[in-house]
């Protein structure tokens, strides 16, 4: 009879050999040749560092909102907290191209109008990409924090406050360094997304060379012209990037564990 450890085990093998495969299958189409022209192409580089500024500004701003509001949804009861813990799921049971085409229909309107005549201007720039990649992972985050901020015992900020401390400086000193993993995690994994984000930022930035084509964009359009090997060298690119995030985040967390 096969016990349960096996099964399990099993399981997780089937899971790394079912993304493994469909990563090392791209070596099939792998030519070193235009591999190389490819990440050494002006328009390469450019895509990879939009994609790293953009996915690092809308995750710093994610996290700046998430932040305080993960602590909120964790620790207080108030009008309207179910409402907020379930809009958390929106992004999640919107696709990122029905989200993108939310934001744009936004700036349609005379509202949204109103903002990028007086506050900024989103659709087909830089801002847009940094806006469908945040509004994309910001309940990720939040998610992501509340589950971190629930690991901590309220005890603790409790016999601070009565020590004497402002409710500020509580969370500033206990709170915070007690949750350092989950915002490392949040921070590294919401970067990991923001970096991959595709529909949302197709329907809002568009998906103009030198200028808001992000490495996803890149790499479809590489494949709408039918260039396979030139799409594989950037689906690389974007792999290695976010494993390399994903393994520090690990580092990261193992080492802070045992301090």
């Amino acid at each position: 009879m096969i016990s349960l450890k096996q099964i399990s085990v099993g399981a997780a093998l089937a899971v790394l050999i079912l993304y493994g495969a469909l990563i090392v299958s791209l070596a099939w189409f792998l030519n070193g040749t235009t591999l190389r022209e490819t990440l050494l192409s002006d328009r390469t580089l450019f895509s990879v560092n939009l994609s790293l500024m953009a996915a690092t500004v809308a995750t710093a701003l994610a996290l700046l909102l998430a932040i305080p509001a993960a602590y909120a949804l964790s620790r207080f009861n108030f009008m309207g907290k179910g409402a907020a813990e379930t809009i958390l799921e929106f992004p999640i049971i919107v696709s990122p191209a029905a989200l993108g085409a939310i934001i744009l229909i936004f700036f349609n309107n005379p509202l949204g109008e109103w903002v990028q005549t007086h506050v900024m201007y989103f659709v087909f720039t830089f801002a847009g990409i940094v806006l469908a990649q945040f509004v994309t992972i910001l309940g990720l985050a939040v998610r992501m924090l509340k589950t971190a901020f629930d690991e901590v015992p309220a005890e603790l900020e409790t016999v601070a406050r009565t020590l004497g401390g402002s409710p500020r400086h509580v969370f500033f000193t206990v709170t915070l360094p007690l949750a350092r993993n989950g915002l490392i995690a949040a921070f590294i994994l919401t970067w990991a997304k923001a970096l991959g984000e595709f529909g949302a930022t197709l329907m809002v930035a568009g998906s103009m060379a030198m200028r808001t084509e992000t490495l996803p964009i890149a790499i479809f359009m590489r494949l709408s012209s039918a260039d396979i090997e030139g799409t594989v060298a950037l689906i690389l690119v974007l792999v290695g990037i976010g494993l390399t995030a994903l393994y520090t985040a690990r580092r990261l967390l193992r080492m802070n564990t045992h301090v």
